[in-house]
């Protein structure tokens, strides 16, 4: 047994290699800790949906070779989980006129940090510095606002832990995973400010709206 590494989570590493294949234990092999696993999904472009609604397993990912938020997450949490971590999930969620953002967590030396997939400019890799997941969260508040400098960002989930199901159901599913993206979301969410206080939150400037509008891919015509 490697050190440090829970009995449990190496039987789910097992489950894990044993259901992919030679050329995808390849990949997954190379991505042995969370820098390596954000710069991996960083040269992935943004899934636009651009025909539909896609919530694809790592395997389709793989195949498919583009992600949006909550597949990159789900992709980490994978890589994570092939090298003996916990496959955790954040879900940051927000107004209902804004969207929700996944990310997925790690520790290193008892501090948390995150690994992202976004086209933006912000809500990007979290370093594991954070005490805890509140902290964490809290970090991506003062980015998330639309055009207008409304914040939207309103709760956290607790942290979602994926080996609960047997990875066949998510990890090399060819079917979208919507049960998956429902269970994340109906989870415990904690508040990130009470009532009061998101009543007097100040909008982001007119500077800061500017300077956090580039993207990283163009949406295709």
């Amino acid at each position: 047994m490697a050190l440090g590494m829970p009995y449990t989570a190496l039987v789910y590493a097992d489950k894990i290699k044993a259901l992919l294949s030679p050329a995808e234990r390849r990949i997954f092999a190379k991505l042995r800790d969370p820098r390596r696993i954000q710069d991996y999904l960083d040269t992935l472009p943004i899934n636009f949906e651009t025909s539909c609604d896609t919530y694809m397993s790592p395997r389709r990912v793989l195949r498919s070779e583009i992600a949006h938020c909550f597949e990159g997450a789900l992709f980490a949490a994978a890589a994570l989980a092939y090298h003996g971590q916990k496959p955790l999930l954040l879900d940051l969620k927000t107004t209902p006129i804004d969207e929700d953002h996944v990310v997925a967590l790690f520790k290193l030396n008892g501090r948390w940090g995150a690994i992202s997939k976004t086209n933006h400019a912000v809500l990007r890799y979290r370093d594991p510095i954070y005490k805890d997941v509140r902290e964490l969260a809290m970090s991506y508040f003062h980015e998330y606002f639309l055009p207008s400098g409304k914040k939207t960002l309103y709760s956290y989930s607790a942290p979602f832990d994926v080996s609960k199901f047997a990875p066949e159901r998510w990890l090399t599913a060819e079917e979208d995973l919507q049960w998956l993206v429902d269970a994340l979301d109906q989870s415990r969410h904690f508040p990130i400010a009470s009532k009061k206080q998101l009543r007097a939150l100040r909008n982001a400037t007119k500077f800061e709206i500017e300077t956090t509008a580039p993207v990283q891919w163009r949406k295709p015509r």
